[in-house]
């Protein structure tokens, strides 16, 4: 084997997705996702059943992500995972494993920040995908997180701002759900709103200082305006729905877009990296891409599969932190909140 070549083992668990990936140097040899579906049934994760589901498919999902990189697990250098943050019986079943396997091959063992390794992600290797120069802006977006981060090395972050109280991810959830749509409503929202009309019903932008976000209130003013207009329609989320979810969808990105605008101003950075589960949103990434030709911004899209709850993200964190020697050691824990 050529002694050039660093291969790592990720391994992801921090909700309801159980990955595993491989990567050879930065470049992604295997990726495999296991999605939990029975969540569907309850409207949102279960963490008692995600748990459960991390244990059914952990040995599954790493063994076909060794296969398919066409290695054995003899040539891992090091493995990588997921300590933090995230559901803690989601992490103690990829954390238990990851120091199993570390042990019984006799190779360090990398402990990953799950909201780093979204930023992160920009650093694999794609064709057709340029990774950012530093310092960068990176705004993170998911079910659990809103943050914008100002980025100054691969490991040294500072968030300059983020939620008060609801993630950007439970706003489009929740309300997707006032709306009569299935879990996870976030993407359903999106497919909507593409085929309605943005301006149609004005919802309010919460008033929350410089570069903090606030969602729980707009939540709010969905429910009642869907009340309302039911009360005089029952069938007005039916008749109307394009229109509302491209309203809803309009509102959100607006308030991300000039949160980012103030950050930018702030900071004189002008290069922008979006991360997290709700950057696959098509609105949001058309509008980052506007803000080229509007802000002189240079923005940077990650591939969609790096996007979401993924091991590959958490694969090149361990390959820049095995470079470094940054290991940790068998007593390291899962952390259900953790701090960059």
């Amino acid at each position: 084997m050529n002694p050039q070549k660093i291969y790592i083992l990720g391994i992801e668990s921090s909700c309801d997705d159980t990955s595993a990936a491989v990567l050879c140097n930065g470049q992604v040899l295997s990726n495999v996702v296991a999605s939990q579906k029975i969540h569907e049934l309850y409207g949102g994760v279960v963490p008692e059943l995600a748990s459960r589901a991390h244990q059914q498919n952990i040995v599954p999902v790493i063994d076909q992500a060794i296969k398919q990189a066409n290695i054995k697990k003899e040539d891992l250098h090091a493995i990588a995972f997921t300590r933090g943050p995230g559901l803690m019986g989601s992490l103690l079943v990829g954390t238990s494993f990851a120091k199993s396997l570390a042990l019984a091959l006799d190779i360090p063992l990398i402990d990953v920040n799950h909201m780093q390794a979204h930023i992160l992600a920009h650093f694999i290797e794609e064709d057709e995908f340029e990774t950012p120069e530093f310092p960068f802006l990176a705004m993170t977006i998911s079910g659990g997180h809103t943050q914008i981060v100002k980025v100054n090395t691969h490991f040294d972050m500072e968030i300059i701002g983020e939620t008060i109280d609801d993630a950007v991810g439970e706003a489009f959830d929740k309300s997707a759900k006032i709306f009569g749509l299935p879990y996870p409503g976030g993407p359903l929202i999106d497919k909507h709103a593409q085929m309605g009309n943005p301006k149609a019903f004005p919802f309010p932008k919460p008033k929350v200082g410089e570069l903090n976000f606030s969602f729980s209130g707009l939540k709010t003013s969905v429910l009642y305006f869907v009340q309302k207009k039911v009360k005089e329609n029952p069938n007005f989320v039916a008749e109307n729905l394009n229109d509302i979810c491209a309203s809803l969808q309009y509102t959100i990105i607006n308030i991300l877009i000039d949160k980012l605008k103030k950050a930018s101003k702030q900071t004189g950075i002008k290069s922008i990296a979006i991360g997290g589960g709700v950057s696959a949103n098509s609105g949001i990434r058309k509008a980052l891409k506007e803000g080229e030709q509007k802000y002189g911004w240079k923005t940077y899209i990650p591939k969609f599969e790096y996007t979401t709850d993924n091991a590959a993200m958490i694969g090149i964190v361990g390959y820049l932190k095995y470079l470094e020697k940054d290991f940790t050691d068998m007593s390291v824990v899962a952390k259900a909140r953790m701090k960059f």
